[in-house]
C-alpha cells in the first residue's frame, strides 16, 4: 500500500504568522492533533502539535531548574525555551523544516520515519505543497483490514476512495477531518468518529451511490460530545476505535 491509498487529504493548516489561540482552537474544533503551518505563497514552513503546547507560562508548566543549573546552559537555548514558552504566533512555537513524505511511498518508508523521528504524523507533498497528512491513526485503519485478510486496493479503489472524499467535503453535516476511508477491491471501510447515528447511516448511504462500491463496512465511533460516552465502537477485532488524529 501507499501513502495515497491511506492519507487524509484535506489538509487544515494555519499561518506562521497566525496566533497560538486560533491554532488551539482549530485543533480542538477538529478533533486533530497537529496543523501543518503553510506559508503565502502555499510552501510548507512547519508543523505545530500539541506538544509545543505542553510547557507554557500561562499554564506554569514553564520548565524550572536551579539557578546553578541554567549557569550550565547556553544563554541560546535559554532565550529559545522562554520563546516557546512565552511566544503569541505560531512561527515562535512551531517545528520548522518537517519531515515529508511523498503520495507514492511505502507505508513501510512511513513508519521507519515515524520511529526514527518519534513522531505521529507526516504531511504528505507534491511539488512542494502540502496534499494530505499521514498519521499513525491512518496506518491503524489500513492494518485493521489487511489482518482481517482483505485485498490490496486497485487503480479502481483509489478512484472510488477519492470520490467519495469528494461528496463527504461538500456536506455540512460531517468533516473529512473526523472521517478516514479505506476502499479494498470495492468494499469501502468507514473509520473516525461521528456525534449522531445518523451520520454513519448518511455516510453509509453517501458511499453507496459512489459507482464501483460493493460493499460498505461501518466502523466509526459514535461518541456523545455532551456526556463524553462511546455509544457505540467497532469491535476490538474489528481495529481501532480511534478518531482520526493527524
Amino acid at each position: 500500500m501507499k501513502v495515497s491509498d491511506v492519507m487524509t487529504p484535506r489538509v487544515i493548516s494555519v499561518d506562521p504568522g497566525g496566533m497560538i489561540r486560533d491554532a488551539i482552537r482549530l485543533m480542538l474544533q477538529n478533533h486533530i492533533s497537529g496543523l501543518p503551518v503553510i506559508d503565502a505563497t502555499g510552501h510548507l514552513v512547519g508543523i505545530v502539535t500539541e506538544g509545543d503546547f505542553l510547557r507554557r507560562a500561562e499554564t506554569g508548566t514553564g520548565r524550572k531548574r536551579p539557578r546553578w543549573l541554567e549557569f550550565l546552559i547556553s544563554p541560546g537555548r535559554l532565550a529559545d525555551e522562554y520563546v516557546h514558552t512565552h511566544g503569541r504566533k505560531v512561527e515562535e512555537v512551531m517545528t520548522p523544516d518537517p519531515v515529508t513524505v511523498m503520495e507514492d511511498a511505502s507505508l513501510d518508508e512511513v513508519v521507519g520515519i515515524m520511529e526514527r523521528r518519534r513522531i505521529k504524523r507526516l504531511p504528505v507533498v507534491r511539488g512542494g505543497k502540502v496534499v494530505g497528512i499521514v498519521s499513525r491513526a491512518n496506518l491503524l485503519h489500513a492494518l485493521a483490514g489487511l489482518g482481517r485478510g482483505l485485498p490490496r486496493p486497485t487503480k479502481d479503489d483509489a478512484r472510488i476512495r477519492g470520490q467519495i472524499l469528494d461528496e463527504i467535503d461538500k456536506q455540512s453535516w460531517v468533516s473529512t477531518h473526523l472521517v478516514n476511508v479505506i476502499v479494498r477491491n470495492g468494499v469501502v471501510e468507514l473509520w473516525g468518529t461521528i456525534f449522531d447515528g445518523k451520520q454513519g447511516e448518511a455516510l453509509t448511504v453517501l458511499a453507496e451511490n459512489v459507482a464501483g462500491v460493493e460493499r460498505v463496512e461501518d466502523h466509526l465511533t459514535w461518541f456523545e460530545p455532551v456526556s463524553g460516552m462511546v455509544i457505540r465502537a467497532p469491535d476490538e477485532d474489528e481495529g481501532p476505535a480511534d478518531a482520526p488524529r493527524h
